[in-house]
């Protein structure tokens, strides 16, 4: 029996990712959650523009914040061609009508539902989406949800603003509603979005069908749960002010500040509260003229901040995306596919020719048993954890251990040696494999 030295358990945990076979099976989660107990909050995206970032890139980035027991998966879908566009297209919840050509798409998303978290297309267009709430009532019944609209958006434009219009029309004909939980809690919400492209961003802020929209050109912008446009407001619905006039919201005469009228927000504070958007916004502030993808990272994995979420909400999935302004550089986009983005690895992907799944970060399939069209919804959870997620679980166990050296119960093959235990070594150590999901200081 050989016996590692606690130094080179990442080394380690990549061997045990070689040799350990894995079996899915069902489970009922032992976590219930229970909406009064909960605190509504989900989520931040960022983006960096020139003159903040170095080498003329755009810099993306999101920490999706989920139910802890929630497993998300990253998915890519080809692009495609729909000739019957007839046939409808199957979202979360309801049907809508296809086009003739879609996108190819890599995804970060709930494993549960059709839509997604945060992702990109092949055109360069990031989009991350985050809950807000405020005096719109939410709506119940099912329609879209902002991840459907995130999906939608990603297949359907080749530009960020583009992306918005696909948005916002269908966020006019479908509406949006619908429980945005698997399970047992209801957890309903308006959205927010940012979205990018090698050029511009977009902040894209809703209450039920109305919206107002900001563009960035340069610096920083974040969001998170809380609607932020202000003043500045490029494009809006065209009924956003007199519905606010018919509610009682706007007196018409004074200056129309899109965040204060849709909700409770004393936006003069705004920007000086404790809470996760003027963090985000600090930190982003305090990297100006430097921000990376790297600097984006530890933004995403700072505690501190609250943007590393734990707790019955946690941190599920994290991407970073570096958009080059000259096109012909390749944009690249990082996922993690694990919670902890402390300690889980940025894997990068780029859009290339006869890209096959990413079978590792893909959840098992169980429909139609378990499908979430079938009411009621959600009474038996499946595991939904595909192999990249188990491994990061039991990574994660092993690394909490308090024991000082682990055995390996067989001999490795010569060849996961030498790559196991190389002669040159970083510090920090980050090994990328199909399967490695730890990051670890040695």
């Amino acid at each position: 029996m050989a016996v590692i030295d606690p130094g080179h358990q990442v080394k380690l945990l990549c061997f045990i990712y070689i040799v350990k076979m894995f079996s899915p099976f069902y489970f009922e989660s032992s976590i219930f959650f229970s909406l009064k107990k909960m605190e509504p909050r989900s989520c931040d995206t960022f983006v960096a523009l020139p003159p903040t970032t170095v080498d003329n890139r755009i810099i993306f980035g999101k920490n999706s914040d989920r139910p802890c027991d929630e497993v998300q998966e990253v998915v890519y879908f080809p692009a495609a061609v729909h000739d019957n566009l007839k046939e409808h297209l199957k979202c979360t919840y309801i049907e809508i009508d296809q086009v003739p050509e879609t996108y190819a798409v890599v995804l970060s998303r709930p494993a549960w539902l059709w839509g997604a978290e945060m992702g990109a297309n092949e055109h360069g267009v990031c989009i991350g989406n985050e809950a807000v709430w405020g005096r719109e009532e939410v709506c119940d019944e099912e329609a879209l949800l902002g991840m459907d609209l995130v999906r939608l958006g990603l297949e359907r434009a080749d530009t960020a603003e583009k992306a918005l219009n696909v948005i916002v029309d269908l966020l006019e004909k479908y509406g949006q509603g619908g429980n945005c939980s698997e399970g047992r809690m209801v957890f309903s919400y308006h959205n927010s979005f940012l979205i990018a492209d090698r050029n511009e961003a977009w902040i894209l802020e809703t209450a039920g069908k109305y919206w107002a929209a900001e563009k960035v050109q340069e610096g920083v912008r974040n969001i998170s749960n809380q609607l932020s446009i202000t003043t500045k407001i490029d494009r809006e619905h065209p009924d956003m002010r007199n519905y606010a006039k018919q509610k009682g919201w706007w007196d018409g005469k004074k200056e129309f500040d899109f965040a204060a009228t849709y909700s409770y927000l004393d936006t003069a504070k705004m920007m000086t509260s404790s809470g996760r958007y003027c963090e985000g916004y600090k930190l982003l502030n305090k990297h100006k003229g430097n921000i990376t993808f790297e600097t984006m990272m530890e933004i995403l994995r700072d505690k501190p901040s609250g943007i590393n979420m734990e707790g019955e909400f946690l941190t599920t999935a994290s991407m970073v995306s570096i958009l080059p302004q000259d096109s012909n550089l390749p944009c690249i986009h990082f996922f993690t596919g694990t919670p902890h983005p402390e300690r889980s690895v940025f894997k990068p992907f780029v859009f290339a020719p006869n890209i096959s799944q990413l079978s590792d970060t893909s959840s098992p399939t169980f429909e139609p048993e378990y499908s979430v069209k079938k009411k009621p919804h959600f009474n038996i959870k499946p595991d939904r954890r595909h192999p990249l997620y188990q491994k990061h679980q039991e990574a994660l166990e092993i690394l909490d251990s308090k024991e000082q050296g682990i055995k390996i119960p067989i001999a490795p093959h010569p060849w996961v040696l030498s790559f196991l235990f190389p002669q040159e070594q970083e510090n920090p150590c980050f090994l990328l494999f199909p399967y490695c999901s730890i990051r670890i200081q040695v």
